[in-house]
């Protein structure tokens, strides 16, 4: 199943995909009590919206006639797990291979969803790309365990963890100023439910700058497994029906190229899973008048 955040006929909504790709059925005209997506996912009620897609419900929208929004539009803690993958020291003239994840956060307004526009803000032409797949938290938890953290899964997508490189080295001991200009990075374009994933290590995640190939790797490269992340980040935090997991990127961004590649106003970046679809974004000049 595949749940979407939309707007239709100047509406805010959430839906489903259709089992042919070709449409979208409003489920909040018939789930009640639920604002959004988030909301659902918040009340432990996406089973509900399995039992509408086995009824076999016809679409209420063609899915060119709908605009994607952000995939969750209050998402709960969105936690990023940074150099994640074989290679990604390198880009950071590391070497070395820590015993445990880095980890940082963003901030819900730096995201935007599918076919929507990441900007590059006036402060610097760095705006870089990193392909990744996201996880949606559905059930919540603390110490959860590595076996049992699929269950606390509500569905998987994926995201663009945009960055602007040079504020990312202002401080000498955090990311967060790179990490978090307004509207940079993106996620969507629907969250698959884990029925249709199989091992996450089978992910196979690319990512393409105006149809060029620039990441390609496995999840079974990731240094921390999706299930360890989970684990790990409980350990210290709560988390909660609704919180978003960045799982780390591959090597291939954009700062590897001698010199770097920055995104530039009409570029176009896609991030595919097979499993789970592409995510576009144009890129555009933030207007700051």
């Amino acid at each position: 199943m595949r749940l979407l955040s939309y707007r239709a006929n100047g509406t805010s909504s959430f839906g489903m995909l259709t089992a042919d790709g070709t449409g979208v059925v409003d489920l909040a005209a018939r789930i009640d009590g639920v604002k959004d997506l988030g909301d659902l996912i918040a009340q432990q009620r996406v089973d509900e919206a399995s039992r509408t897609a086995e009824s076999g419900m016809a679409a209420d929208h063609a899915l060119g006639d709908i605009s994607f929004e952000r995939l969750l539009p209050r998402p709960g803690k969105i936690i990023c797990i940074g150099v994640n993958y074989g290679g990604r020291g390198a880009e950071y003239t590391e070497n070395r291979r820590d015993a445990y994840p880095s980890v940082f956060v963003r901030f819900p307004e730096t995201l935007v969803g599918h076919e929507q526009a990441m900007l590059r803000p006036p402060e610097s032409e760095q705006l870089d790309y990193e392909g990744e797949i996201v996880v949606v938290i559905g059930t919540g938890g603390r110490r959860i365990a590595i076996e049992d953290a699929r269950s606390h899964i509500a569905g998987v997508s994926l995201g663009n963890e945009g960055t602007i490189r040079d504020w990312l080295r202002h401080g000498r001991f955090n990311v967060t100023q790179g990490k978090n200009w307004h509207r940079s990075g993106s996620i969507g374009p629907w969250l698959v439910t884990l029925d249709e994933i199989g091992d996450f290590a089978d992910l196979h995640l690319t990512t393409r700058v105006n149809g060029e190939l620039r990441q390609d790797d496995l999840a079974a490269n990731m240094h921390f497994g999706i299930e360890y992340q989970i684990h790990y980040l409980s350990t210290f935090v709560p988390l909660d029906a609704g919180d978003v997991i960045f799982t780390g990127t591959p090597t291939g961004a954009g700062a590897r190229f001698d010199p770097p590649v920055w995104l530039k106003p009409g570029d176009v970046v896609e991030v595919t899973v097979p499993e789970i679809g592409t995510l576009r974004n144009p890129i555009r000049d933030e207007q700051t008048h």
